[in-house]
């Protein structure tokens, strides 16, 4: 991974929460790390730069985006945001259009995006959890976007860490898979 700052021919640019930023583990053992190492033999030019942070939300992501962009000038963008807004119970509809305007702001400067979806506990009660399950592919859709439709699919229980929240360090290799399958389509 490129150091914070960096720049490279072709930056990709991995916009997330926690689950992206490796929380609970060894930097060098999250997904986003293990896909700098995999890229570097088998798409070389392209790197990473995590701009991931624990706790984002779309509304965090979508006031930092800007910056970003113009910090590190990537030529793909994987938005992973919004677990954070859907078990703090924000409005769909905020949901819906600020991961669209961090799209739109992505597409802007030329940038392929992919966009990972969440999913939420059941908990959070039949309707709430279906319309938030449903921004992905509406999304997908409209900016005419890969999706990958659920970055943490097939994680085992024993996978998370005591919150059950968080992958282990065990399961990044597996996710690491999974977006590389969806990102493969946006490499030229």
């Amino acid at each position: 991974m490129l150091p914070l700052g960096a720049h490279a021919e072709k930056n990709i640019l991995v916009f997330g929460d926690s689950l992206s930023a490796g929380y609970g583990i060894a930097i060098e053992k999250g997904w986003v790390n293990l896909l700098q190492q995999e890229l570097m033999g088998t798409q070389s030019g392209y790197h990473i730069v995590n701009a991931s942070i624990s706790g984002e939300t779309s509304q965090g992501g979508r006031q930092r985006i800007a910056r970003a962009l113009q910090q590190f000038h990537p030529v793909i963008v994987i938005v992973e945001l919004g677990a954070n807004d859907g078990l703090r119970g924000n409005s769909i509809s905020d949901l819906t259009n600020n991961l669209g305007k961090i799209i739109e702001q992505a597409q802007g400067i030329g940038a392929r995006v992919l966009l990972v979806g969440m999913r939420l506990p059941p908990n959070y009660g039949e309707t709430y959890t279906a319309q938030f399950q449903n921004v992905y592919p509406l999304l997908a859709k409209k900016y005419h976007i890969p999706l990958l439709p659920f970055l943490l699919e097939g994680v085992a229980p024993e996978q998370f860490q005591a919150d059950n929240l968080h992958p282990t360090a065990a399961a990044q290799a597996q996710i690491m898979r999974r977006v590389l399958r969806s990102l493969n389509p946006l490499f030229n």
